[in-house]
């Protein structure tokens, strides 16, 4: 049997060979701040353990290069990460020095590109195997579940980013509460007033210009000006207003980080909603006419139901976006996961960066798989119903 080259395989191939041999697994620090020393996958580990990294990597990466059976190509890429995510842990217990606290151990270039190679494999494969919308849900909530046991099982204690958060465990959690608030409120927001404008934009075409030019204006402005030009009103507001200081309307804070997510959210709202209405088949609404239903009845036993997907994509897009965009909100006070960033980029401490970086990537990711799914499911109901 003559073994043919994978397209994605080949690159997957050229990126794991080139973590392993020229860019660095880990990361050595005497401190939190000062430049880091780079260590090799044979250096960071243990004797025993690096060269079987290495042959995990290299098995993995040969599966992949070739036209193997895809359930083999789901357990190289399972294998090969969950080798990178222990002896990850390994490497931080192994370089640190017995009885130094100062030390910090930090995953380097090298091992990120192969999370990066091994990652894009299996969702290649988990691709092709063309899952359910619930099954993808249920991979989500297994990588969850792991990447949960590895943390309390403790392996990570001794990696730099872990060492962050012990030391601001308490502030982790009430950060990250107002970066969820932050994001949700002002997606909830957004779709109690978008969804009427947008219906309101639907039926009345004149207005539909005009709404949507307004709000694509909004959305050209980059998001750190436009907390700031919220800052002045609202401060106004809070002093000039009975009871607004009160309910924690003020110049920086939450309150304008909440409005200026809430105006970036406007747009895909309104416009879905529009673009969902308009596509309802016109066949639907002649039958629902013939029927004696009213307008009302029309648009929500009708027309709604059927531009739900579409609506339901915009709301998909408003959740990722806010929740990467409230990170800039602890510019102005607002909180959230950007009190770390900005915190490390300005001890350059890069993996306080990390320690705030990572769980928005997670929560972004994690609401895309989610809603994903959902639209899919939402949009096979449809198709049913208008079969």
């Amino acid at each position: 049997m003559t073994l043919r080259f994978d397209k994605l395989g080949v690159v997957i191939a050229v990126i794991a060979a080139y973590a392993m041999f020229f860019a660095s697994f880990a990361t050595f620090r005497a401190n939190r701040i000062v430049p880091g020393s780079a260590r090799s996958i044979l250096e960071a580990l243990p004797p025993a353990l690096g060269p079987l990294l290495l042959a995990i990597i290299v098995v993995a990466a040969l599966i992949a290069l070739f036209k193997t059976p895809l359930f083999l190509r789901l357990a190289a890429g399972v294998v090969a990460l969950a080798g990178l995510a222990l002896l990850i842990g390994v490497a931080g217990t192994f370089l640190t020095p017995a009885g130094n606290t100062f030390a910090r151990i930090s995953p380097a270039s090298g091992f990120w590109i192969l999370i990066f190679a091994f990652t894009l494999l299996l969702a290649d494969v988990l691709t092709r195997l063309d899952l359910s919308p619930l099954a993808r849900v249920g991979v989500l909530v297994l990588a969850a579940a792991a990447i949960g046991v590895l943390l309390a099982s403790g392996s990570w204690n001794d990696l730099s980013i872990l060492k962050e958060y012990a030391n601001r465990a308490d502030s982790f959690w009430a950060e990250g509460s107002k970066h969820v608030t932050l994001a949700l409120g002002s997606l909830l927001a957004a779709v109690i007033i978008g969804l009427p404008l947008g219906i309101l934009c639907h039926r009345v075409e004149r207005l539909r210009a005009s709404v949507l030019n307004v709000l694509n204006i909004i959305q050209t402005v980059p998001s750190i000006a436009l907390f700031g030009l919220l800052i002045a009103p609202l401060g106004w507001i809070a002093s000039h207003v009975p009871g607004a200081a009160v309910l924690g309307i003020r110049g920086i804070g939450t309150a304008p980080a909440f409005v200026a997510l809430f105006l970036y959210s406007l747009l895909p709202v309104v416009a879905n909603t529009v673009v969902g209405l308009a596509g309802v088949p016109r066949a639907a609404n002649d039958a629902a006419r013939g029927m004696g239903m009213t307008d009302r009845q029309r648009l929500f036993g009708i027309e709604f139901p059927l531009a739900f997907p579409v609506i339901l994509t915009g709301i998909r897009i408003v959740l990722v976006q806010n929740i990467g965009l409230a990170t800039i909100a602890a510019l102005i006070g607002g909180g959230g996961f950007g009190v770390f960033v900005f915190q490390g980029v300005g001890q350059t401490a890069m993996d306080l960066v990390l320690l705030g970086a990572v769980p928005t990537v997670a929560l972004a990711f994690a609401a895309a798989i989610i809603l994903d799914a959902v639209i899919e499911m939402t949009a096979t109901k449809r198709r049913v119903q208008t079969a």
